[in-house]
């Protein structure tokens, strides 16, 4: 029986198990991300007067006085339309290489994670790994956050979109669940009432 007063130490086999979890769900997260928007497309200025200078071509040559007057309105808007995001772009429809590289460091992860949450007592055999996929992964991504992919003719202009921040978001996780602790220090506090009285 615990005596009154003493405190009991903390399995170790539950922060392994947090970190081989939030390792398994980064890389999840992760494989997911690679098929959500990466790059977000919105028309610049130039864009703009390209898409008006081809609409009034066409009214000039083949529309009648009705549909030019048509024109001429809608010419009239077209400023509103510069920033304006018009489509949005994954990983996976962006990118040709990196996407497959993301999609096998995802995988790897989420293997490793998942023996280390079958096997939680050898969980700290090879600690590292996990961490090195994160890093990697997260090195790829943002190469591709500085590296966008060219907009033809500065017609449009290139952002990022929500999706390369959750994979990002998505690598860190990995390396945190890798550098999870691995085990928790007993904590000391009072000693036991017995243990208190024999002293005096």
């Amino acid at each position: 029986m615990t005596e009154f007063g003493a405190h009991q130490p903390v399995p170790a086999q539950e922060p392994q198990r947090a970190g081989s979890l939030l390792a398994a769900a980064g890389a999840a997260m992760l494989a997911v991300s690679v098929f959500l928007p990466w790059y977000a497309f919105k028309l610049t200025a130039n864009g703009v007067a390209v898409a008006q200078q081809g609409l009034n071509s066409v009214a000039q040559q083949f529309g009648n006085s009705a549909f030019k007057g048509l024109v001429d309105n809608v010419g009239n808007s077209f400023g509103e339309l510069t920033g304006r995001q018009v489509g949005t772009v994954s990983a996976h429809q962006a990118l040709k290489v990196i996407n497959v590289l993301l999609l096998v460091l995802a995988a790897i992860a989420f293997a490793v994670a998942l023996m280390r949450l079958a096997n939680p007592t050898q969980s700290g055999e090879g600690r590292g790994l996990l961490a090195s996929v994160g890093v990697a992964a997260a090195l790829l991504i943002v190469f591709r956050m500085v590296d966008r992919p060219a907009a033809p003719d500065n017609v449009f202009s290139v952002s990022l979109s929500w999706g390369i921040w959750l994979a990002l978001l998505s690598a860190a996780a990995i390396v945190a669940g890798d550098l999870w602790p691995r085990r928790t220090s007993p904590k000391t506090g009072p000693t036991s009432i017995r243990s208190w009285w024999a002293g005096y």
